[in-house]
């Protein structure tokens, strides 16, 4: 028995969800909007609290200011049993996003605070060892990959599984080496955009044909179409769940978590696939990157309903 289900390493911060905001101010002008409200985010964070819910051990290691907002997402993170003691404190202030009109095209605003301050350096080796997975994010291409090759060889060595979503791409370089990162990782997560740019390809089956000759165990996410996994080269789709759309922040991350669950449970693919695509699916229906994903009991439930729901489900080899 190990002491956590996995530790996850990247960003918190605070979003501040702005709803109704169809026009920005011009300068000198107020605009009113229908809500504001304050919710933990960050990809890790929220990945963190949706395995959480669904009754996984968590530790976090991330960094945040000893402000408010820090303190507000340390105490969100530890109502759900998460493990805060790795959380280093910076000088800087926690960082914040606002995210505009989340209902329709978000739009986003952001003070990076602490989180600029993130490194693999701060994930505990030793702690490492108390876990069956690692879940890693703030993965920056030719900037900090030789830094993420080392670490993840690090905790490979020690008999411990992987998963990474690195995410967009703010350089717009869409570093090569990336397909040497998806060689050592367990378990890799993109969206479709994502692997169309880093792949150079326009169709599912051709990005699945090359990524498949790094990965043995991949998955790219389709938002409300569905997801793709492929593991040694044998693909699956499922086809997502079709539910009203309040708010699309953190829906890959609870997707990713679902996944998890069930890769951590020893599940197929398909019913990884499965979990998956349902807590992404809850986790849009309300406001806020972590409201709405499901614990285990809501999640079973979820599916039990839709049970009866045709979705669509193919193979390749």
């Amino acid at each position: 028995m190990k002491k956590y289900d996995a530790i996850v390493i990247g960003d918190a911060n605070i979003d501040l969800v702005v709803a109704g905001c169809n026009e920005l101010p011009k300068p000198g002008q107020e605009v009113l909007v229908q809500n504001m409200t304050i919710h933990v985010g960050g990809g890790a964070a929220l990945f963190s609290l949706a395995l959480a819910k669904l009754g996984l051990k968590i530790a976090f290691n991330g960094i945040l200011g000893e402000d408010g907002f820090g303190h507000f997402v340390r105490d969100h993170l530890n109502q759900y049993g998460i493990d805060t003691s790795y959380i280093r404190s910076s000088s800087s202030n926690t960082g914040i996003s606002i995210a505009i009109n989340p209902e329709k095209d978000r739009s986003f605003i952001t003070y990076m605070g602490s989180n600029a301050e993130l490194s693999m350096g701060l994930l505990d080796l030793e702690s490492v060892a108390l876990a069956r997975h690692v879940h890693l994010t703030g993965y920056r291409g030719r900037e900090n990959h030789a830094e993420y090759m080392k670490v993840v060889r690090s905790i490979k060595a020690l008999g411990v599984t992987t998963s990474i979503d690195v995410g967009w791409d703010d350089t717009g370089e869409w570093f090569s080496g990336i397909f040497e990162l998806m060689s050592e990782v367990n378990v890799f997560f993109m969206n479709e955009v994502e692997a169309e740019h880093y792949t150079g390809c326009s169709g599912i089956m051709d990005i699945i044909a090359k990524l498949s000759a790094y990965s043995s165990h991949f998955i790219v996410k389709l938002g409300s179409t569905g997801a793709v996994a492929t593991v040694n080269g044998q693909s699956q789709f499922r086809s997502g769940f079709q539910v009203p759309v309040v708010d699309t922040t953190g829906a890959g991350d609870s997707f990713n978590a679902g996944y998890i669950y069930g890769f951590l449970s020893g599940q197929k693919p398909e019913q990884c696939l499965l979990y998956g695509n349902a807590c992404g699916a809850l986790s849009v229906t309300q406001s806020g990157g972590s409201t709405g994903t499901p614990d285990r009991t809501a999640m079973e439930h979820f599916l039990f309903e839709k049970a009866n729901c045709t979705t669509d489900i193919w193979e390749s080899a």
